[in-house]
């Protein structure tokens, strides 16, 4: 979560008993699917769980005209996870909730979301009455963030000593250009320390326990390096394809959906120098220098493939990506991608960083492999596999190391086999909070260290931009690849010829739930 798990936890106790200062969270964009399906449940489970200062209050805005409490009632409540004995702290949870009708383009609007505001304040009963902490998260299309923030800045911020933060959701600008433009927009109205730029693969649990595998075990910091590792793959797979949000996608594809953000955010948290503390700075800084390594990326390093129909599939199955009626007939934007980025560093010169994210393939994973090199000097007769070390993201976290062991029996033959940390085995019972959980708390405790800061930002788009720009361009056909498969055959390719990365097809994963990886 913040800095350091323990001081955050006693810092959200004195929040929640904290009542100098009334907080009024307000949901910009409060109508739609994802305030719907996420941002009002995770505000439920945080206020359920008293993680929440206690003068909590919430205003939704949005230009539709709604009942909050029958939307929260009736739209949202399948997401939240209400249990029989939550039903009175939900209706307590409900009497909190408020809501506004307005426009994104209008003064006048942001005027009457000010006052409403300032009326939400007095209802708190704290000491502070004359105005409250205000957090907007904006759960708004790309197109009118420049008019909202504009507005929110002129008519809406928190008066002093009361702070303002603004939640900022991807897509942050399609292009390194339009991303920078963005960026200067909104540093012109708010602080750097105010805009929290959401990715929320940032608050999931095994990729904020990269930092602690990394930094807490000598055991991997003396072989994190290009010394003792052969190649690093980071893989993003979804089991369904567009699903009519084809439109949606269409403009954006999986490079920029996926890989420029969240993939690439994991690749700098595994590739990063150790940092001097656990401040939110430090972490960032570090994670800066990475990017600022790798050079951009060139066609010759990436495959890129689209999804067709499967004939023998069920359902969505049979359908293609451009028998999506929401996708523009022809459309050449890729739905798989295979890329090999490189980090030009004293660490890692030489080990090639695979990232590979596609949709409609065979399974639902997201993962980290780091391939470690050969034993030298091998008495086997090549019958051993490369030690891995896998961190598996989603589902089912887990931690384990792939190594050789003696099979057992009347033989001296090696066996591909794990060290395992399964964590619903190890942890079994403990409370696993969801990614936005996590984020929108550190947004109340004021913490930055898993948000995306302005200088990241660029660096990322630095890195692929040139390659969308030649993709868009140049509109090269993607590669077919049927529904339902492990994707584009030709990647495994790349990742044997560039990637270095050497498949193991003996080993099987063994564990109660019987998952093969």
């Amino acid at each position: 979560m913040s800095e350091n798990i323990f001081s955050t936890f006693q810092t959200v106790v004195h929040l929640s008993e904290d009542c100098r200062s009334t907080h009024v969270f307000v949901v910009m964009g409060a109508s739609g699917d994802l305030a719907k399906k996420k941002i009002y449940p995770t505000l439920w489970w945080l206020y359920r769980d008293n993680l929440l200062p206690s003068s909590t209050f919430f205003l939704g805005y949005a230009r539709s005209s709604i009942e909050i409490k029958d939307f929260l009632n009736q739209k949202c409540r399948q997401y939240m996870k209400i249990k029989p004995d939550e039903e009175q702290r939900f209706q307590e949870f409900l009497e909190k909730n408020f809501y506004l009708t307005g426009s994104y383009d209008k003064s006048e609007s942001f005027v009457q979301l000010d006052l409403k505001i300032v009326e939400i304040a007095k209802l708190g009963k704290c000491e502070n009455v004359e105005d409250a902490n205000r957090i907007f998260y904006l759960a708004l299309p790309p197109s009118v963030y420049t008019s909202v923030t504009k507005l929110l800045s002129q008519n809406s911020k928190a008066r002093k000593p009361h702070f303002t933060r603004v939640i900022v959701e991807k897509p942050f600008g399609k292009d390194l250009k339009s991303s920078n433009e963005l960026s200067a927009h909104l540093s012109t109205l708010f602080t750097e320390e105010e805009i929290y730029r959401i990715d929320h693969y940032l608050g999931k649990e095994m990729v904020q326990n990269l930092i602690v595998l990394r930094f807490a075990n000598q055991i991997f910091k003396r072989i994190w390096n290009r010394d003792s590792i052969e190649c690093v793959m980071i893989t993003f797979k979804e089991p369904f394809g567009t699903q009519g949000r084809g439109g949606y996608f269409d403009e954006f594809g999986i490079i920029r959906d996926v890989m420029q953000n969240h993939l690439l955010q994991i690749l700098s948290l595994i590739a990063m120098d150790s940092p001097v503390s656990k401040n939110a700075e430090e972490i960032r800084n570090e994670k800066v220098k990475v990017l600022r390594t790798i050079p951009e990326l060139k066609m010759s390093d990436v495959i890129i493939g689209q999804y067709v129909g499967n004939p023998n599939g069920q359902g969505d199955e049979k359908m293609g990506y451009l028998d999506d009626p929401t996708v523009p007939a022809g459309s050449t934007t890729p739905t798989f991608c295979c890329a090999v980025l490189k980090i030009k560093n004293e660490r890692w010169d030489g080990v090639p960083f695979i990232l590979k994210s596609g949709k409609a393939l065979n399974e639902r994973k997201a993962e980290i492999r780091i391939q470690f090199k050969e034993v030298p000097g091998d008495i086997f007769d090549n019958t051993c596999a490369r030690n891995e070390l896998v961190i598996r993201v989603q589902p089912d976290e887990a931690v384990y190391m792939k190594i050789s062991t003696k099979k057992p029996g009347m033989n001296f033959d090696p066996v591909e086999t794990e060290l395992d940390l399964t964590y619903k085995h190890r942890y079994e019972g403990e409370y696993m909070p969801d990614a936005y959980e996590r984020l929108i708390l550190d947004v109340f405790l004021g913490s930055q260290i898993n948000f995306v800061r302005t200088d990241e930002l660029a660096e990322a788009w630095r890195i692929f931009t040139p390659l969308l720009h030649q993709l868009e361009q140049q509109k090269p056909k993607p590669i077919p690849y049927v529904y339902g498969s492990r994707g584009v055959p030709d990647a495994d390719e790349l990742c044997t010829r560039v990637g270095k990365y050497n498949y193991s097809n003996t080993y099987v994963w063994k564990d109660s739930s019987k998952s093969k990886i």
